[in-house]
């Protein structure tokens, strides 16, 4: 079979925008495409526009799978989006067998999040590794767990929250349920919380040597750095990788995170491990999603 017959469409279901790209195996986007969700973004509506898309991306139909990334958790076997946040009226979606109707074509389904993740550890900063941690430092803090090359998301399709996980037990309160979540310390909200700024404001102070902008920052990379010692433990992985849209500040919070990692985590767990800044930005969702395809049908 000629390397074409295995092209396969990666696809980023965001509230405001689908995205689209049609991948070779080796990582090359041959094509790419954005369209409006349509508004009201009902299941029918949404399905519909993808299947348009695809059509367009994909004239001849070289493409002989698609994955999909939504706004939301899905099922174990990438066949249904259970929720999906800022969409009306999505609950328990059988998204794949629908949008399989009406391309004709294999469809795994899995989170946005997770696809971002994969995209990074194929195409982007964790390329060189099998074994690598995502962390989305943006409204929420999102993450992924690639173990061997291959996404992790446990038995229901949910493990990889790493923003959920624990900093401080008497911390404030998360929409989870928990406190004090790395989430409530490392997101643009807990952010603003703290210090009544947005992350853009005070890059910009400390850049121009407020003294207690700088300060922030490194209390920022100390949380962070505190996060990541858990997740380290738990997987070793050879990269954590961390991306969104935080990551503008990078520079002024990574030497805190790194010195707290140097500190709190044993000589035998941190052995080699990197620290990488994202480098797919929006199109790591695409990347992943098509991984996906190509793993499952490739």
């Amino acid at each position: 079979m000629g390397m074409e017959e295995h092209q396969v469409i990666g696809v980023d279901l965001g509230g405001s925008a689908i995205k689209l790209g049609r991948f070779t195996p080796a990582g090359q986007c041959l094509a790419d495409l954005s369209v409006p969700t349509p508004q009201p973004s009902t299941p029918e509506a949404v399905i519909e526009a993808m299947a348009d898309a695809i059509a367009t991306l994909d004239p001849d139909r070289t493409a002989v799978a698609i994955g999909v990334g939504t706004p939301g958790p899905a099922d174990a076997a990438g066949r249904i989006a259970r929720v999906a946040i800022n969409l009306a009226g999505w609950h328990d979606v059988p998204l794949a067998d629908q949008l399989e109707v009406k391309t004709g074509r294999p469809v795994i389904v899995a989170n946005d999040a997770n696809c971002a993740g994969l995209g990074e550890a194929w195409l982007g900063a964790g390329r060189a590794c099998k074994d690598v941690l995502t962390l989305t430092l943006g409204t929420g803090v999102g993450g992924a767990i690639i173990l061997d090359g291959k996404l992790f998301v446990g038995r229901q399709g949910t493990a990889g929250e790493l923003g959920l996980i624990t900093l401080n037990p008497d911390g404030p309160p998360c929409n989870s349920g928990n406190r004090g979540s790395l989430e409530q310390y490392c997101s643009v909200q807990a952010i603003v919380r703290e210090t009544g700024l947005t992350p853009a404001a005070l890059f910009e102070q400390a850049q121009a040597g407020d003294e207690a902008a700088i300060a922030f920052w490194h209390t920022y990379g100390r949380w962070l750095g505190a996060g990541i010692t858990s997740l380290v433990y738990m997987l070793t992985p050879e990269a954590v990788i961390v991306g969104g849209g935080i990551c503008a500040a990078a520079a002024l919070f990574l030497p805190t995170t790194l010195a707290e990692l140097e500190i709190r985590l044993l000589p035998s767990s941190r052995e080699g491990l990197q620290v990488l800044v994202a480098e797919l930005g929006n199109q790591a969702g695409i990347a992943g999603a098509a991984r996906l395809a190509l793993q499952k049908y490739g």
